[in-house]
């Protein structure tokens, strides 16, 4: 697999334009990372060996618990607090008692309290002995320093998931208001270095109702909000509002396929205008950006989850 230009792309089979990435087998399953063709063993396994700490578990024995949380936003235990390779064995995953998945060799699980900092959203158990390499958010971080492209493999993973999520939202119809949230990924200070530190960028400006992307269309550029507010709409319905500092269109821009939500200026807005290698460039040199944006991504997961739900 290459890694020069973190293109995880170049492996697959090319696609229909605008072709859907396929779902899970079942429609009811959970989206594994290993489902997202996106998703290579290779890298995950390089960057756990090289951090992580090698671990072992009995059957039955628990390797974090759902809502393991402590007070004050740490978490209570070792296991709440990193993210598993599973080398051999097997691994149920569990929500209130009821089976949801099994985790098998050479998948990784966990990376979402982890990246979040929120408290687990579901239990891990043994189904067998097992052996992981576990990473917490820290060891994480410092290891996309030497090995990058697994950030944007991550990244990859879960825009893939964002997708098969949106698919579902369209399908249905039209559903009451929820309360929609407003994102944001960057404070004013880090806004300010992440623009710093990229080789190139321009700054856009659209006045109030203007168009900035529509799904289904191929993605040059992803976007931060530097002023105003941005409506992300999925079949016409709005699904998330991005605040300055927030990021959006970055899914066509890191994997290379359609935009799967139209852009609306809320009000009018200044964006900052990013391409692809000026965004890795930026990823390789500053692991700490790309934390921030999985983790922006984790959270909207978990809208996009909710709403389902």
């Amino acid at each position: 697999m290459p890694t020069d230009d973190f293109d995880f792309t170049k492996p697959q089979a090319p696609e229909a334009a605008g072709a859907p990435p396929a779902p899970p087998a079942a429609a009811s399953a959970p989206f594994k990372s290993a489902q997202s063709r996106f998703y290579d063993r290779k890298v995950a396994e390089a960057l756990f060996r090289a951090s992580g700490k090698l671990e072992t578990f009995g059957p039955g024995q628990p390797l974090f618990v759902e809502d393991e949380k402590a007070k004050g936003g740490f978490f209570s235990s070792k296991g709440a607090a990193r993210m598993y390779f599973l080398v051999d064995g097997e691994v149920t995953l569990t929500i209130a008692g009821k089976v949801l998945d099994t985790v098998k060799a050479g998948e990784i699980f966990g990376e979402m309290a982890v990246i979040s900092e929120r408290a687990r959203s579901a239990s891990a158990t043994a189904k067998v002995a097992c052996t992981t390499i576990s990473l917490d958010r820290a060891g994480l971080t410092a290891a996309l320093a030497a090995q990058p492209e697994f950030a944007l493999m991550l990244a990859s993973v879960m825009f893939d998931r964002l997708r098969f999520i949106a698919a579902r939202l369209a399908a249905r119809k039209a559903a009451a208001p929820t309360a929609v949230p407003e994102t944001s990924v960057f404070d004013a200070a880090t806004l300010a270095q992440f623009e710093q530190a990229l080789p190139r960028a321009a700054t856009v400006r659209h006045w109030a109702d203007a168009v900035l992307m529509r799904e289904g269309q191929t993605g040059a550029f992803m976007y931060v909000v530097k002023s105003g507010r941005v409506a992300i709409t999925i079949n016409g319905r709005i699904v998330e509002m991005i605040a300055p500092g927030g990021t959006f269109g970055e899914m066509a821009l890191v994997d290379q396929s359609p935009r799967t939500a139209t852009a609306i200026a809320a009000t009018e807005c200044e964006l900052l205008q990013v391409d692809r290698p000026s965004l890795l460039t930026v990823v390789r040199e500053q692991p700490a950006f790309a934390m921030a944006m999985l983790r922006a991504v984790t959270e909207r997961l978990r809208h996009m989850t909710g709403q389902l739900n």
